[in-house]
């Protein structure tokens, strides 16, 4: 099987041709340009045409083919339809992040599967069932691309897009080993996040490895029989089995642990909600990122302004916590978070 060179790190490059006379500083040459350019680097851009054609011939360049891209006119959010290795499609988002005058940047939301298995009510990525997994190539390739069309430098990754990364847990960890090499994307590894609805095996498993990249964990409810209701992994990964994997992420690596909250009116924005996430997180550092949930069905609705503000008021009453109320853009292009569903935005305009 040829090496994909998107598959790849400058180091592992390295060490599986060396045999052929490559050198570590032509395989950081080779990196760098397979992302620059897409191609290998020319015959006299420091490599012998002689070792290039060895490289070439036991090496494979793939790429996504682009679908579709819509820009929200609203907030600037972009949504990328891609089609890699099956006829499948799926999505990444461009995140701006240009409110500081010197630091104009994006975050790039990414897909780690083609559909979901979670089955989470809420999402239209869990409404489409699972497909397969993306092979790192194709996960790393969303970034590429999406460097390559952005005016400003991409500087973060979001592990948010459609599929629960977890479950495709070593093509998620190679992706991000990927992003990280300073001779090509060089993402810092605590600007790589990896969101997870709570598969413990795995997180025990990221634990025990010492990623360095922040975890994110979807909890939407500390009531068991709630979270049941909303988010099907409870049967397999109880509430409590989760914390106790949370307690020992901290542990080992001391960071705080992040907590997603998608609030769902009159569901999980109550006072007893606070109440029974504070009995069960105490004396576990964590931070509450509140979000908006998004749901085109209109099945759940998003709090309004005066919920909001009780809800994070009961929190930081009960917890004393740090609580961060995130904003979810794209709407309008159906680009947030819980509205993937891999298909370009006129089909939903269409429905």
């Amino acid at each position: 099987m040829p090496i994909v060179l998107k598959s790849v790190t400058a180091d592992e490059l390295y060490d599986r041709l060396a045999c052929v006379g490559l050198t570590p500083r032509q395989a950081q040459k080779i990196h760098a340009t397979v992302i620059r350019r897409g191609t290998l680097p020319a015959a006299d851009e420091g490599i012998k045409a002689k070792l290039l054609d060895e490289v070439r011939r036991r090496t494979a360049i793939p790429n996504l083919a682009l679908v579709d891209k819509t820009v929200s006119p609203q907030d600037g959010f972009a949504k990328y339809l891609f089609c890699g290795d099956g006829p499948e499609r799926f999505e990444a988002v461009r995140i701006p992040l240009l409110h500081r005058p010197n630091d104009l940047k994006y975050v790039v939301c990414v897909s780690s599967q083609v559909g979901c298995a979670m089955g989470c009510a809420f999402c239209a990525t869990g409404r489409m069932g699972f497909h397969r997994n993306l092979a790192a190539w194709e996960i790393v390739d969303q970034v590429i691309k999406v460097r390559a069309d952005s005016p400003y430098p991409v500087r973060g990754v979001v592990f948010m897009g459609m599929g629960e990364p977890m479950l495709n847990y070593d093509n998620v960890i190679q992706a991000a080993r990927f992003f990280r090499q300073s001779c090509g994307l060089a993402i810092s590894g605590k600007a790589i996040t990896i969101s997870t609805v709570g598969i413990v095996p795995a997180i025990s498993r990221f634990t025990r490895e010492r990623q360095i990249y922040r975890l994110v964990v979807s909890l939407n409810s500390a009531d068991p029989l709630r979270r049941l209701q909303l988010m099907p992994v409870e049967r397999a990964y109880s509430t409590g089995e989760l914390v106790e994997s949370l307690r020992a992420y901290h542990e080992v690596s001391g960071r705080r642990v992040i907590l997603a909250w998608t609030m769902m009116a009159g569901i999980n924005t109550r006072d007893e909600d606070a109440q029974m996430l504070a009995e069960l997180t105490r004396g576990l550092p964590i931070t509450i990122n509140l979000i908006d949930v998004n749901d085109p069905t209109g099945r759940f609705r998003p709090p309004s302004r005066a919920e909001l503000e009780a809800f994070r008021d009961v929190l930081r009453a009960k917890l004393a916590v740090p609580i961060v109320y995130r904003y979810s853009g794209g709407r309008d292009i159906h680009a947030a978070c819980g509205m993937l569903a891999g298909r370009s935005t006129e089909q939903y305009f269409r429905k």
